[in-house]
């Protein structure tokens, strides 16, 4: 029955439960070298999403001997991995240069931006 019901799912969003559990184990991702860039390193990780890939990432920067990350995801989707990881970096840099310090100044170890 609960076969039945995933094969229902997966015709209305493009996958089964096998693609799910890949992406939830990170075997659906995309990644490049790290960037720097206003005292940060930048990981582009592009999510696959069927045929596409779904803008997403992290940035990390150490503040007094810890390491603190910002997750950051969006809604923007391109069919090239390439086109992905550009923008990727791109958004990143965006979002360092506009919150600046303030980015990091809440002293949480990992949260979402």
């Amino acid at each position: 029955m609960a076969s039945i019901l995933s094969n229902i799912l997966s015709i209305f969003t493009g996958g089964g439960a096998s693609t799910t559990s890949a992406e939830k184990a990170g075997g659906s991702s995309v990644t490049a070298e790290p960037q720097e860039h206003g005292g940060c390193t930048i990981y582009a990780t592009p999510q696959r999403e069927g045929n596409q890939f779904r803008l997403m990432g992290r940035i990390e920067k150490e503040v007094n001997g810890e390491i603190l990350v910002r997750n950051f995801i969006r809604a923007d989707v391109f069919t090239s991995s390439d086109d992905a990881l550009e923008s990727t970096f791109r958004k990143a840099q965006q979002i360092i240069d506009q919150n600046g310090p303030s980015l990091f100044g809440d002293g949480e170890k990992v949260r979402q931006v």
